[in-house]
Formats: structure tokens, C-alpha cells, sequence
């Protein structure tokens, strides 16, 4: 089978090579999944970067996200239930960017027919993200306010339409001022440019305190000076929940900061969070993440399709797309 991976980390461009290899053997409780499509997704490049969380082990074949088929089953249950079906792949170790995936089972779920492939690709990291944060993990209520960093990335977009939706408001941190009136237009109900600036950051705490009287619920996928300047503005009990590290700089803030109002921060990885649930709350999940992406809430744009053979040009076109928000790059197999 053909299987795009590297030697190596480095960059993605450079690094990655489209290899023939022998086509794996699934153990007792995994299935063989033959790929349909996968996005690259910017945790995949940081993967290939040797920057994620879980370290490539060379030669390493990238893809978090994915939708395939069931072809085999090594022994179980559930890979006898889902053999011949489609089914949405959460790959944690990676590999989905190949012709064929080995997976546990419980890391597959069948996805409903009314959703088209390109959909199906997408249908974990950033649409099931933006609900289990929200609703499963803050639960900000109606009329809660939620603060987000890197607002105006696909996700970031996702949350203000979700939250439209289930009635709560955003406070959306940017870095550039021509992003704001975008998302004023998606449905924001307020916007704050800050470039990480240490002037921009004290201005940035001063302004979510004084909108919040210190900030209940929070989201940052940033780090680094803007994530801390949005710690430092957690209110009593308030929350915030790290869940990516786009500037590739830490959390920086004193202890007191929490201890003096007993907020706390906590670190979010979806893997990790499906991983803790059981099939019935994973099959409701689909359901209801299913109709959200149906009616256009959690939805993907798609900017383009590459076949493996042009992957090189897929992540380099993934990389002005995260840089620009317009869209998910897609491998096609």
C-alpha cells in the first residue's frame, strides 16, 4: 500500500515522501480501515515538526482525522459490528494519511450516510472540540460570556456559531484588526485585537475584566503572552482551558493569580477526552454532532483536495490556510 512519512522531523514540505509499504495485519481488538480522506489539520504539522505532544516514531506516517471504510477485523466485538461500514477515524498515534490504517476499534465510529466524505473527514478535531469544550467539559450556560484566543481560526468560527446557537456570548481575541469586523459579521458579540505585545496584553486583561468583572469561562489555543494575559483575567472560580500552543511559547503568570479568586487551568486533548467516555456517549455525540454540521453550525469549509502523490503541495497550502482561516485542506486516497 502507499503511505505518505518521514525520516526525520522537519519541515512538512520537505520532509515527507510517498513510500509503497507491506500493508498491515490488524491485531485482536483493532480493525483495518481503508481511508477514504484525511485533513491536515495543524496538530498533523506539528507532528511532522516533532512539536506535538505524542513524538513521532520514524519512520512516522501523519493523520490524526480521517474517514474510511472497515475492510478487517483482528478479533472483537465491535470490529465484527463496524466491518464494511464507514466510519470517522480518530487516529491518536497518527497514520491515517496512508491508503490503509490499523486502529484500536474503540478509535472508529460509524457515520451517518446523510454526510459527505469531505465532512466526514473533518468531523472530530474541530467540530467535536468546539462542543465537548463548551457543553461537555465548561458548560457555559445561557447568557455565560466565553472568552476565546485564536477566534479567528476554523474553530475559533465554529465556537461564536455554536454559541449563537446554544445562547451563551464570546469575547474573541485576534491578532489583526482586519479580522474583527468578520467576525462581528459570524455572529461575534465582541472582538479584542491583541498582538502579544506586553502593552497590548495589559490592555487585553484590563478590557476582559472590566466586560466580565473577571472572566467565568475561557478557552486558549495560543499560549504564550496572550494566553496568560486572559489567566490573569479569570474572575472567582473562572476556567480556562489550554488546548493549543500556536505562538510555541508557555503560560507564563504567579501562582497567586489563581490562588487569590480559585481559578484554575486545565489542559484539554480530545483524544484523551474520547477516550475516557464509552460508545453510548460517543454514538449520541455523532448524532448530535451530525445535525449541527448538517444545519451549517460545526460545518467545514473545504478549500481544496490533493491526492497523496501531491502532498507536499497540501501542506503548504495547509499552512496559509491556518494562517488565513479559509478552509481545511483535504487528502483524497
Amino acid at each position: 500500500m502507499r503511505a505518505v512519512q518521514f525520516q526525520n522531523p522537519g519541515e512538512p514540505s520537505s520532509v515527507l515522501r510517498l513510500q509503497t509499504v507491506e500493508r498491515p495485519v490488524p491485531k485482536h481488538g483493532e480493525v483495518l480501515v481503508r481511508m477514504l480522506a484525511s485533513p491536515v489539520n495543524p496538530s498533523d504539522l506539528m507532528f511532522i515538526r516533532g512539536h506535538y505532544t505524542i513524538p513521532a516514531q520514524c519512520p512516522a506516517t501523519p493523520g490524526f482525522e480521517g474517514v474510511g471504510i472497515v475492510e478487517a477485523s483482528g478479533g472483537g466485538l465491535r470490529g465484527l459490528l463496524f466491518r464494511g461500514k464507514r466510519v470517522v477515524v480518530l487516529n491518536k498515534r497518527g497514520g491515517n494519511w496512508a491508503d490503509y490504517a490499523i486502529v484500536p476499534a474503540e478509535q472508529v465510529i460509524p457515520i451517518s450516510k446523510g454526510l459527505s466524505d469531505e465532512q466526514a473527514a473533518t468531523f472530530f478535531v474541530n467540530p467535536a472540540t468546539a462542543w465537548v469544550m463548551t457543553r461537555e467539559v465548561l458548560k457555559v450556560p445561557a447568557g455565560g460570556w466565553l472568552v476565546q484566543t485564536a477566534a479567528g481560526s476554523a474553530l475559533g468560527q465554529m465556537i461564536i456559531r455554536l454559541a449563537k446557537h446554544c445562547g451563551f456570548r464570546t469575547i474573541n481575541i485576534v491578532r489583526r484588526e482586519a479580522q474583527k469586523d468578520e467576525l462581528l459579521r459570524l455572529g461575534a458579540d465582541h472582538v479584542e485585537v491583541c498582538d502579544g505585545s506586553e502593552e497590548s496584553c495589559e490592555r487585553l486583561t484590563a478590557q476582559l475584566q472590566t466586560l466580565t468583572g473577571g472572566v467565568k469561562y475561557a478557552v486558549d489555543a495560543v499560549g504564550g503572552s496572550t494566553g496568560s494575559a486572559v489567566v490573569r483575567s479569570l474572575g472567582l472560580n473562572g476556567r480556562m482551558l489550554a488546548y493549543g500552543t500556536l505562538s510555541g511559547q508557555p503560560l507564563q503568570f504567579s501562582p497567586r493569580t489563581l490562588m487569590t479568586v480559585g481559578s484554575s487551568v486545565e489542559g484539554f486533548w480530545l483524544g484523551n477526552f474520547m477516550s475516557g467516555v464509552g460508545l453510548p456517549f460517543k454514538l449520541s455525540l455523532v448524532r448530535r454532532l451530525t445535525r449541527l454540521i448538517q444545519s451549517g453550525i460545526l460545518s467545514t469549509e473545504i478549500s481544496g483536495s490533493w491526492t497523496l502523490e501531491t502532498v507536499a503541495d497540501a501542506v503548504v497550502a495547509a499552512e496559509k490556510s491556518v494562517q488565513t482561516a479559509r478552509g481545511k485542506c483535504l487528502l483524497r486516497m
